[in-house]
């Protein structure tokens, strides 16, 4: 039984949410197996088959492969490719290149969803720090989803982190959602905006957050393909993603390996709003 508050968002028991923290497990230790496993000469395509075994070897399901006819099951998205990238061959990843890797796995009903940029060997320095500011912003949201917050607060917390890094374009059309039972649920969660507004956040709801970050313009054009995302001067992108609990323990990271503990720590001492000061269990 799925219970839904009055905005109609999925509110998981401590029973789903353990079963959803089982499904992050096995996107989170696939992205950790692809971020060693990404070098010079490699395809997208050669990480995808990494991917799918991984996922199945620990009785998951690929969430991405068949979805809306998406082919593969991981989005593989280098350099000026924003997101949703349809892994291939002939497209070889070269000394200097950044790949984002969007990875999603079922498992016993539940979905994970998590996203992570890799270098490929040496990169310039601005690349290096593309990455930096993009998973940065990514853990300010997410230091966002404490009981009593507004959903609204997630993309100001992005957005405000990333603007006061430089010049950096946030693609407005593309942010988070909710998971659960489904890849992608409601909410929307956007990567901008003003704090205060929408629902506000109850413990055993789930989002994906995931902010993208281009090292230019934040226009993008789609592709022939009908997926592959693109910036429209050419310039690189970074995208990094986590599927988050809302607990009165605060926010529990459910793809990242420690529970999001060692990167919360400070940011929720520092003063976050919300009812918890600790991450990682599923205490409602």
């Amino acid at each position: 039984m799925f219970k839904k508050n009055r905005h109609g968002i999925q509110i998981k028991s401590p029973e789903q949410l353990e079963k959803m923290r089982a499904a992050g497990l096995v996107v989170g230790r696939t992205l950790e197996l692809l971020r060693k496993t990404v070098e010079p000469g490699l395809t997208p395509l050669d990480l995808d088959a990494v991917a799918e075994k991984a996922i199945r070897d620990e009785g998951a399901i690929p969430s991405f492969k068949g979805y809306q006819g998406f082919p593969a099951t991981i989005c593989a998205s280098v350099n000026e490719e924003v997101v949703h990238g349809i892994p291939g061959e002939s497209r070889k990843l070269r000394e200097g290149d950044i790949i984002s890797i969007d990875c999603g796995a079922i498992l016993d009903g539940w979905h994970g969803d998590s996203a992570i940029t890799v270098p490929v060997g040496e990169v310039d320095p601005e690349l290096t720090e593309l990455m930096r500011v993009t998973e940065e912003s990514m853990w300010a949201g997410i230091a966002a989803l404490t009981v009593g917050r507004h959903l609204s607060d997630v993309g100001y917390e992005v957005e405000r982190y990333v603007r006061r890094q430089g010049r950096y374009g946030i693609p407005q059309e593309y942010g988070g959602h909710g998971i659960g039972t489904e890849m992608h649920m409601d909410p929307w969660v956007a990567n901008h905006g003003r704090p205060g507004r929408g629902p506000k956040f109850e413990a055993g709801m789930c989002f994906a957050i995931e902010p993208m970050v281009n090292l230019g313009t934040d226009r993008t054009r789609v592709l022939a393909d009908e997926w592959t995302v693109v910036t429209m001067d050419g310039r690189p992108s970074a995208h990094f993603e986590h599927s988050v609990a809302v607990t009165h323990n605060g926010p529990w990271v459910l793809t990242a390996l420690d529970g999001g503990k060692e990167r919360l720590q400070g940011l929720l001492s520092a003063g976050a709003d919300g009812d918890g000061d600790k991450s990682g269990d599923a205490g409602l």
